[in-house]
């Protein structure tokens, strides 16, 4: 199984794609969210005249940040800097359209923006629709080298549920998937499976890769250790971001919020700690701070290391290498690691790991 890392933080961000790529790292992906960290083109830009073998993305591009003829045009231009190194993971938006209160995106806007941009990469006439009006679009210097359309720059839809799934198969994307539980993305791959099938698509033929935080243990070293708190907290804590705020949006909207969140034993802390925020008509601003990229002050009590240890790839170095093991069997191609700002170094530990996989 090939190694990946996602990197969410600052202007020196582009320096852990480096320092990946001297540990034999496959890919490098960058976070877009506008309002949480630095702008993913930039650092893919520095990642890309900096670095040789290792293969650079968006972890992953939100299609309302960036216009697709505008997203073609960037992409085209890295993948000059990096011929065949580049790939683009898109996504409905999470952090990226919730930090600013907004919900994601339809699965038509992604569809639409993926064709879109597939189109154009082909130096293809594409219609478009901006504005309230459809035009014909496409490069119009196709015989100057001013970007590059040759090499191919692979597309990832991040797709947790089945509908996303099946968007996933029908664009005949690549797959980008969250790791949670190892039974989970089992059957998760085994959904994706079924729905290329039904489009006569060979899965082999298709990527998958699969997102993670958490770190090694040492013998003996707790689930709530430092170190665990640290790289697995920010992702557990996502987890349960993402729960209230699905839960906060579906009431506020008169509807029925997700089932079985009551059965969720630290669900009532995080209700109790979102609904304190303040202004209570832009909550989203302080949820948000600090998602993905390190672990806020006022929810650390509630960052259990029973819950880093159910959403995170948290735990020893061979227990690890056990479920890395099934995650090969069962169809993953590449694990890809949160990397957060000051712990650079979890990037050495993974490679321990996966050398015993």
């Amino acid at each position: 199984m090939e190694l990946g890392c996602v990197i969410a933080e600052g202007t020196e961000g582009w320096k852990t794609a480096v320092r990946a790529e001297t540990l034999g790292y496959s890919a490098a992906w960058f976070e877009d969210s506008q309002m949480v960290a630095a702008d993913p083109i930039a650092m893919m830009t520095l990642a890309a005249v900096n670095t040789s073998t290792i293969r650079i993305g968006t972890g992953v591009l939100i299609p309302s940040n960036r216009i697709a003829p505008q997203a073609a045009n960037s992409f085209a231009t890295l993948n000059a800097l990096a011929p065949g190194r580049i790939a683009m993971g898109v996504g409905t938006g999470f952090s990226g359209r919730r930090a600013m209160g907004h919900p994601p995106i339809t699965r038509k806007v992604l569809r639409n923006y993926v064709e879109t941009f597939n189109g154009l990469m082909r130096r293809e006439v594409v219609e478009w629709e901006f504005e309230g009006r459809t035009r014909k679009i496409a490069f119009v210097h196709p015989d100057k080298d001013l970007v590059n359309t040759t090499d191919p720059v692979d597309v990832y839809v991040a797709a947790q549920g089945p509908l996303m799934r099946e968007l996933t198969a029908e664009v005949a994307a690549h797959w980008m998937a969250l790791y949670t539980q190892i039974d989970i993305a089992g059957s998760d791959m085994a959904d994706m499976n079924r729905a290329r099938e039904a489009l006569g698509q060979r899965p082999d033929d298709f990527r998958s890769v699969i997102l993670m935080g958490g770190t090694p243990l040492d013998p003996g070293e707790p689930f709530d250790s430092p170190k665990a708190i640290a790289r697995g907290g920010p992702l557990a804590a996502c987890y349960m971001h993402s729960l209230v705020e699905s839960e906060a949006i579906a009431l506020g909207q008169g509807l029925n919020p997700p089932p079985g969140l009551d059965d969720n034993p630290y669900i009532g802390g995080y209700r109790e700690l979102y609904e304190s925020y303040e202004p209570a008509d832009a909550r989203y601003l302080s949820l948000h701070r600090g998602h993905a990229v390190f672990l806020r002050d006022d929810e650390r009590h509630l960052i259990t290391g029973d819950l880093i240890r159910q959403t995170t790839m948290t735990g020893e170095i061979g227990e690890l290498r056990e479920r890395f093991q099934e995650l090969k069997v069962q169809g993953y191609d590449q694990a890809i690691f949160l990397v957060h700002p000051g712990e650079e170094a979890v990037l050495e530990d993974w490679v321990k790991v996966m050398e015993g996989v």
